[in-house]
């Protein structure tokens, strides 16, 4: 990881709002049968994105760029439409986001504040990769815990959906708790 990605990350975590424990992460992790470098366009680009879920996506890959998604019916850009402010990237290995705009309907919404989110991309063998979202600046305060439970469950289902492009599932795949059936 270079100096400079480190450095802010290490801001990051020592900005951490009162209250906050480095216990109180939240990680979601699962294996894709694919390449990094697959799993890594899938995260970062429009098309690829729209495999973890979602319908409606624009992506600015940069410094201070942004992840704009929508499911469902409206537009890229209304009171649905989750923004993401890009914070850090590691080509094929790391991306930091935080929520700069969240959904009018996220349930404890308000609870984002001084959160982010930080999405490792590892190498687990031939065409596999372990994915990893680390939810980042939880407090012990009730509606922090229950976004935090939300927000596991979300990244749960995004990774699912990403994956299940590449199925059948891998050994490492198959110890994970298997997908509720579809609807």
């Amino acid at each position: 990881m270079n100096l400079q990605i480190y450095a802010l990350l290490m801001t990051a975590a020592l900005a951490l709002p009162k209250g906050a424990h480095a216990a109180d992460a939240q990680l979601v992790d699962g294996f894709i049968n694919a390449p990094v470098s697959e799993v890594w366009r899938i995260f970062t680009t429009a098309e690829g994105y729209k495999s973890t879920g979602v319908n409606q996506v624009d992506i600015d890959l940069r410094l201070g760029g942004h992840i704009r998604t929508r499911r469902g019916d409206g537009q890229l850009g209304d009171a649905e439409t989750l923004d993401s402010e890009i914070l850090a990237f590691d080509p094929e290995h790391m991306l930091a986001l935080r929520v700069a705009n969240a959904p009018a309907s996220l349930p404890h919404r308000t609870a984002l504040t001084g959160t982010w989110t930080v999405v490792y991309f590892d190498n687990a063998g031939e065409n596999m990769t372990r994915v990893r979202v680390v939810g980042v600046g939880f407090t012990d305060a009730p509606d922090s815990q229950a976004l935090r439970a939300y927000l596991e469950k979300a990244n749960r289902e995004m990774l699912d959906h990403a994956a299940k492009r590449y199925w059948p599932k891998c050994a490492h795949c198959q110890l994970e708790a298997p997908l509720a059936p579809e609807q």
